[in-house]
């Protein structure tokens, strides 16, 4: 060993370059709390992580197959959540491990006292049947849901329909979080059935936080509703079930975009409900990072999620956005599974003083993140 490099001087610069640089090329999720209309941060609950596994033991007898499955034996993910009662409600997405797109994916229903510890409804809540909507479910399923509640108290949901070609935005409402009815198509009645067999997904309806209750809230007389995955659109409604999409020249108008060279430089995708806070209405999106406009010092294909701030008397304008993700895949439930390298957040719930986000973890398993009432 040459142990005369050790006194050079240029070798410890070198060094140390060397270091700072690896250094920054870490995502730096702090960044995003500078900004003061950020909500988190938000700790990730290592000692109960993942807090929803999949278990083979789930059996339901599928009024499609006329047969039973195990509906829930290969993944469990990106679930939405309802308070009721001081109790924490999630309806989760879970998959078989039958049929032609590697499982089909049903609703089920968890519940907690805590926000950590849950129980589980042995059978699904959501799932395709010999219903009208058939056509636009199977055999792919029913996925990724949002709750916000009506101002009267029922339950709205919105979620992707996937025959297998096509993901296609669903309305379904409650009273009960169990018995689910189905609206159809989100935009079936906008524009003549025009957007019917365009791909959508991922509905985020603006709602305002009323104690433990996320409550849908009307702007400038209309209930609004961010959505889509490429791109971020929005839509309108005076029912919250039928919607219609918000174009500009005959398009749909996009009002915000992924960022070459960003963490979301492929794609951007609603996540919880937006909150209509003090300082405007603020969305947690779900973002990729792929392709040759990726972040080169994040890896490819990584799923993180950052912030959105929109303005309050103007929904489609985005005035503040952060430009570092807020969460990121680090665990090695998060790291690996059925997609590698995947935080996917759906849910946000205020439970014992403190905010609780439930997601998606490599697509395979749930976890959950809190952040104190004190912290706001």
């Amino acid at each position: 060993m040459n142990h005369l490099k050790f006194a050079n001087p240029l070798y410890w610069l070198l060094l140390f370059t060397v270091l700072l640089s690896l250094e920054c090329c870490r995502p730096d999720t702090s960044r995003s709390a500078q900004k003061n209309w950020v909500i988190g941060p938000f700790t990730k609950l290592d000692k109960v992580n993942p807090c929803l596994l999949p278990d083979p033991g789930q059996v339901f007898l599928c009024p499609i197959r006329r047969d039973t499955v195990q509906w829930e034996i290969k993944d469990v993910f990106n679930p939405a959540t309802a308070v009721r009662d001081d109790t924490i409600y999630m309806i989760y997405r879970a998959e078989d491990s039958v049929g032609r797109h590697n499982g089909t994916s049903r609703l089920g229903l968890a519940w907690s006292d805590d926000g950590r510890l849950f129980h589980k409804r042995p059978q699904p809540v959501l799932f395709p049947s010999e219903d009208l909507m058939k056509m636009y479910e199977w055999e792919g399923g029913i996925e990724d849901p949002r709750i916000v509640e009506s101002p009267e108290g029922r339950y709205i949901m919105t979620y992707t329909a996937y025959d297998g070609q096509t993901a296609r935005l669903c309305t379904a409402s409650s009273d009960d979080l169990i018995t689910w009815t189905k609206h159809g198509l989100a935009f079936n009645q906008a524009y003549n059935g025009k957007y019917n067999d365009t791909w959508s997904k991922s509905g985020s309806i603006i709602a305002t936080n009323m104690g433990s209750r996320l409550v849908a809230t009307p702007i400038n007389g209309q209930y609004w509703m961010y959505w889509g995955d490429k791109h971020l659109y929005a839509a309108t409604s005076e029912n919250l079930i039928h919607w219609t999409p918000v174009e500009e020249n005959d398009e749909l108008k996009i009002v915000m975009s992924y960022r070459p060279e960003y963490f979301d430089s492929d794609l951007v995708e609603p996540g919880p409900p937006a909150m209509i806070l003090e300082k405007g209405i603020v969305m947690i999106y779900n973002a990729r990072n792929y392709g040759p406009g990726r972040r080169i010092d994040m890896e490819e294909g990584t799923y993180s999620a950052g912030q959105v701030l929109f303005s309050l008397n103007n929904p489609l304008h985005a005035v503040d956005r952060t430009d570092e993700p807020f969460f990121i895949p680090d665990r090695p439930y998060e790291i690996s599974g059925q997609v590698n390298k995947v935080v996917f957040i759906e849910a946000l719930a205020p439970l014992n003083n403190e905010w609780l986000i439930y997601y998606g973890t490599a697509d395979s398993k749930i976890g959950v993140a809190a952040w104190p009432v004190a912290s706001r």
